[in-house]
């Protein structure tokens, strides 16, 4: 049976406030860790994502007690994950994460819980009965004429809204829930602009934003977003893979009206991937900004990806030295979680003592504006 509800401003202010302030999880969570959204919802600066890990067990018990420690320690509100991550197995590790939560006293409309669509994925439980993935992809669709050969793009991309439709109801399934807070679309620019075109890709986005509000209107996700690698985070003239930000929200207005749920997105950023805060590639109205600040103009909330680079940005010596902050991936997160208009970066992360490590960030606030303008200048 699906866990009904979802994150809303009384209970995440609730979670905020058993918290913040505090060491009620054993953690002391500093003033200031919680961001404020535009919807009203108190979200942690810091979220978990579930990107990497084996297809084994043990690694699914591992993503499923890092992501209790993470909430019930009052750092993370904001569970970050994707149909396609670990081949279906990192929301059914979020499922259950999820429903041990709630037996210990945590309530659904505190969790900010998030996932993505669009990659074909395989599904690890079937791998392991030994079907044939390839085969039970044509029958279930390209022979049922769900979808058709050409809404494929690079043999791995599909954002028709029948396909969306069916991969929303299986993400549903996975995580035992009746409504996702945020649903993204998953590398759609990347995947599917240079090969079909822009034109044809703007259709086929107005499309997906159609269903998304379609599935706003039943209840089954509040918010939808892009989370993206590429497209808001290069030079227009550079890449084929370039998206405007004001463009897409134009495109949302147009599909929801003023009230469209087209209020997330996410992309990389990390002290290797500065583009977000150092390139100014996208329009406002005439004035070109950084993405950062195009979504503070636009009221999109930002979460950030690769915050340590999959760990890359761990050997390196010339993080800059934040007070309190004891390893480089704290200074890490630091320094991403300080960035005005970021909401928080997601950290992967499995084992005890790297979930503990970055755990501590919690501890501290954020930089505020004019430490982090006095960092940016040395």
């Amino acid at each position: 049976m699906s866990i009904k509800g979802f994150a809303t401003a009384e209970g995440t202010r609730r979670y905020r406030e058993r918290f913040e302030g505090k060491s009620t999880g054993g953690l002391p969570i500093a003033e200031g860790h919680f961001r404020d959204t535009t919807q009203g919802l108190s979200l942690t600066s810091l979220g978990m994502g579930t990107y990497l890990g084996n297809l084994d067990e043990q690694t699914s018990r591992d993503m499923t007690q890092a992501a209790i420690r993470s909430v019930s320690s009052g750092a993370i509100n904001v569970l970050d994950t994707a149909i396609n991550y670990r081949y279906q197995l990192s929301e059914r590790s979020l499922a259950q994460a999820i429903k041990d939560l709630l037996s210990q006293g945590f309530q659904r409309d505190e969790l900010f819980v998030c996932s993505k669509n669009g990659f074909i994925s395989p599904d690890a439980e079937r791998q392991q009965r030994g079907e044939d993935f390839r085969e039970w992809f044509r029958s279930r669709y390209i022979d049922s004429e769900m979808i058709q050969p050409g809404d494929i793009a690079g043999g791995m991309h599909c954002m028709a809204p029948a396909y969306l439709e069916d991969q929303l109801s299986q993400s549903l399934s996975n995580l035992g829930l009746a409504t996702l807070d945020l649903v993204y679309l998953h590398n759609a620019a990347e995947s599917q602009l240079p090969e079909v075109g822009r034109e044809e890709f703007m259709r086929r986005l107005r499309l997906a934003f159609e269903f998304y509000e379609k599935a706003r209107a039943e209840g089954r996700i509040r918010y939808y977003g892009m989370a993206t690698w590429n497209c808001f985070r290069v030079e227009p003239e550079e890449s084929g893979e370039y998206l405007s930000l004001q463009e897409v929200v134009a495109l949302a207005s147009s599909v929801g009206g003023e009230s469209h749920g087209f209020r997330f997105i996410q992309l990389p950023f990390n002290l290797a991937f500065t583009e977000a805060l150092t390139l100014p590639a996208q329009p406002v109205d005439a004035e070109m900004m950084s993405l950062l600040e195009a979504a503070m103009a636009f009221d999109i909330g930002v979460f950030t990806s690769v915050p340590l680079l999959q760990g890359q940005l761990l050997s390196e010596t010339r993080l800059p030295k934040f007070d309190g902050m004891e390893t480089p991936a704290q200074e890490c997160l630091q320094f991403v979680r300080s960035n005005p208009g970021v909401l928080a970066p997601l950290v992967g992360h499995k084992k005890p003592a790297h979930v503990e490590q970055n755990l501590k960030v919690a501890s501290l606030p954020p930089l505020v504006l004019a430490e982090f303008e006095e960092m940016l200048s040395t």
